[in-house]
């Protein structure tokens, strides 16, 4: 008995996109990029990964700004933060650029010290910061927090 094999050909399927294909298809995308520049929400995916039950934890939040003694935002000023007749929990806290700092803190009546320091060197005539005059400069400000809230506060440096 005689076998033979057959060779079957394989048909390679290949997409091309036609004329009125592709004016649809740039009308569709052209259509999504619109959408997602009117509603942004839409676009990000943190949205729709957070769970709807989770909740996140009340706090307060200090907000200041460090001034030196010629009423400018310092930068580098080394803020601590505590409960004011206890020594823990506190925070340590740097001044950026701005002066600006900020802090979450548990809410509820609570009275913090908010104490600042830092190394100043004021300008000559030259713009150059005079290093042989070098000072240290320190302001402590109190604030109440009463519950959940942002609380703005300024603390002045002085010599």
């Amino acid at each position: 008995m005689k076998t033979t094999m057959m060779r079957m050909r394989t048909r390679k399927t290949r997409t091309v996109i036609t004329e009125g294909r592709w004016i649809r298809h740039m009308a569709v995308t052209l259509a999504m990029l619109l959408l997602f520049a009117v509603n942004p929400r839409l676009a990000s995916a943190d949205d729709q990964q957070k769970p709807a039950n989770k909740k996140e934890k009340p706090y307060a939040l200090i907000f200041g700004t460090a001034y030196g003694p010629d009423d400018r935002p310092l930068y580098g000023v080394k803020i601590t933060i505590h409960p004011q007749g206890k020594k823990h929990p506190s925070w340590d806290l740097v001044s950026d650029h701005r002066g600006e700092f900020a802090q979450r803190v548990p809410p509820g009546p609570a009275e913090y010290l908010v104490t600042g320091q830092a190394d100043y060197a004021p300008m000559g005539d030259d713009g150059k910061p005079q290093l042989s005059k070098k000072k240290r400069l320190r302001g402590e400000t109190k604030v109440h927090v009463a519950n959940d809230e942002r609380l703005d506060i300024g603390v002045h440096l002085t010599e």
